[in-house]
């Protein structure tokens, strides 16, 4: 069964990393404080501010997303995650105990999530990489929407998450909202979360990620360059590297 499992991700383009995603194992860390509630109260560097923000858009919602107060990730059945070494914050959104939301899961259901608070249920959608979509069928029943967000976590993924989103042609035009995508398996996705610009025009750009197992979503660090972590910096290139993936810059998305 579990054989069966696993070359039905590849077929389906269902699952974030694979057997060879996770780090060596990494002593976890005690509950460090997170002085931060919220995303959009994690500081930006000094000569950057944030970018305005349309109330009631998605990039104003996602500055709202509430932080745990310590940085240990779990994953979805209570264990440690092994590597602790990848989190600035952690997001204080409910894994479920399914290994179900991973990468690309933890990215639809933000989108979801921000579409149900603002009752845009016709815009709650998702397709499968055999073009199957699931469309929220409902209204405001919590219950009957995390029953709905389990369907699209099991059939959808990576692979048709890419296939679903539109490329951004310029990575220079990265906004809140944008996703990173490599779809396959293994494969992996991230949600930029928030954007700061300088005076010079230069953006400034935040990630969040879930991963596999499936596990507690958090902001990443940028490991290259802990001096501006979590933020990161339009690549002088074409590759985008995080914690546990690399990304290029062809491989940004927008909704």
């Amino acid at each position: 069964m579990q054989q069966l499992s696993y070359w039905l991700a590849i077929i389906l383009g269902i699952g974030c990393g694979g057997p060879r995603s996770e780090a060596p194992a990494i002593k976890a860390k005690a509950e460090v404080p997170v002085a931060y509630k919220t995303i959009g109260e994690i500081p930006v560097p000094a000569a950057y501010k944030r970018v305005e923000a349309v109330p009631g858009s998605f990039a104003a919602w996602l500055r709202m997303v509430p932080l745990k107060k310590d940085k240990t990730v779990y994953l979805y059945n209570g264990t440690v995650k092994r590597n602790q070494s990848a989190q600035f914050a952690v997001i204080d959104i409910s894994v479920g105990n399914k290994d179900l939301q991973q990468c690309a899961d933890a990215v639809m259901r933000l989108r979801a999530e921000y579409l149900f608070v603002q009752k845009k249920y016709d815009s709650i959608a998702f397709m499968d990489y055999s073009n199957k979509w699931y469309k929220w069928q409902g209204t405001g029943s919590r219950k009957a929407f995390d029953n709905y967000l389990q369907t699209v976590f099991g059939w959808c993924g990576s692979a048709s998450l890419e296939k679903q989103l539109k490329p951004v042609s310029r990575f220079a035009d990265i906004k809140a909202g944008n996703v990173l995508v490599k779809g396959g398996f293994p494969g992996h996705a991230m949600l930029v979360v928030d954007i700061a610009v300088n005076e010079s025009g230069k953006k400034l750009f935040m990630l969040v990620q879930g991963y596999q197992p499936a596990q507690d979503m958090h902001v990443v660090v940028n490991s290259g360059n802990l001096q501006l972590s979590p933020w990161y910096e339009i690549p002088a290139g074409n590759e985008i590297v995080t914690p546990e993936w690399k990304f290029y810059t062809s491989n940004l998305r927008d909704w």
